[in-house]
């Protein structure tokens, strides 16, 4: 990803400085795209640094995904879990499939923006099955133990019970903003420009 570079004045004259360099030291992290092993590896070891450098202030995690890989989210679900300072999760825009879990898993507070939205399905295969009968069948038991864990993550976050969220993960399950606000999925709908002014 290409960076973006802000203007800073410094005592040795202006010097440009990456924008998520400069968001980050303000204590927000951004995850965008595809979760990936790459990507979740790196939110870990910003959460841990953040930790490191202050372990009672929160740190805003910014989500915009349409999901990826279900280990990798699972690394930064622990992560946000295991995090001393409160990790607040923010819907930037689309947080679809492992990036709603995340989402709705933050220890601090949860937030949607009024017109972002949330998915939610079952896991999925990525690829073509092949193989024989039992390697077919563990793969299958596989998934449904994922899926099962996922949901009871959902259930612990959300207040619903197992047979909600698995009706609501059933197929894909699109969530305006008052929707996922409704479903526990969020803690409040909030302005952009709050968060800002929170900065």
């Amino acid at each position: 990803m290409k960076d973006f570079y802000t203007i800073t004045k410094t005592s040795s004259g202006i010097s440009q400085i990456p924008i998520d360099s400069k968001l980050f030291e303000r204590r927000n992290i951004y995850i965008e795209g595809e979760i990936t092993h790459t990507s979740a590896v790196l939110a870990v070891k910003q959460i841990q640094l953040l930790n490191l450098e202050n372990r009672e202030e929160p740190i805003n995690l910014f989500i915009s995904s349409h999901g990826g890989e279900i280990t990798a989210g699972m690394l930064i679900y622990d992560a946000i879990q295991d995090s001393v300072c409160p990790i607040n999760t923010i819907c930037l825009g689309t947080a679809y499939s492992m990036a709603a879990v995340l989402v709705s898993s933050g220890s601090g507070k949860r937030y949607i923006l009024p017109h972002s939205r949330m998915m939610l399905h079952e896991p999925l295969i990525s690829s073509g099955v092949s193989g024989n009968a039992s390697s077919i069948k563990e793969l299958s038991d596989s998934l449904n133990n994922t899926k099962n864990e996922i949901n009871e993550i959902l259930a612990k976050h959300t207040g619903r019970n197992l047979e909600e969220v698995s009706e609501a993960a059933s197929f894909d399950h699109y969530f305006s903003a008052s929707d996922a606000l409704n479903f526990g999925l969020v803690d409040r709908i909030i302005p952009i420009s709050e968060l800002w002014e929170a900065q």
